[in-house]
């Protein structure tokens, strides 16, 4: 394998990173372009995953046009999370305070968009904080959600609020 061919094979392996464990819920367009995507503002969410019972939302904007079309765009750093308990907590192992549990590639210069986990242990609640990270330099916007951890209600699956 030469050079070029080694450099090709690391640039599609960069650029085939993703997600992860996340799940498109839906998007709206932010800036018409007519022959490429348009600029818009993408909404996902993904579960905890060491965490049962915690689903992350999280909301981004993304560049269209032909450099977002090729994933060549520097993304904003501009991003909103919000967390919710959506059934009864337990941990699938020992957590770490300031543990990532979600990242995005946001460019090809290395930016990321991450989610890191803390415990507030004092208030039994679940912190969350969504930043971006450059190699270099990072970006000091970010968005911060908690989760207290409470008692789930039995409630009988098969009755729901129209049936009232």
């Amino acid at each position: 394998m030469n050079n070029q061919q080694f450099l090709l094979l690391i640039m599609a392996l960069f650029l085939s990173t993703t997600s992860l464990r996340a799940e498109k819920i839906g998007s709206v367009d932010t800036k018409f372009n007519l022959l490429t995507p348009d600029d818009d503002i993408t909404i996902e969410v993904f579960d905890d995953p060491k965490v049962t019972g915690v689903s992350c939302y999280i909301s981004r904007a993304n560049k269209g046009g032909v450099k977002g079309a090729l994933g060549l765009a520097e993304e904003t750093s501009d991003a909103s999370i919000d967390c919710t308990q959506i059934g009864p907590i337990s941990w699938k192992e020992k957590l770490k305070d300031g543990e990532r549990v979600f990242k995005v590639r946001r460019s090809i210069s290395f930016k990321k968009l991450q989610v890191i986990r803390f415990w507030d242990k004092k208030r039994n609640t679940l912190i969350y904080l969504v930043y971006s990270d450059k190699l270099i330099e990072g970006s000091p916007q970010n968005s911060v959600t908690s989760v207290p951890i409470m008692p789930w209600p039995d409630i009988p699956t098969n009755k729901t609020n129209a049936d009232n």
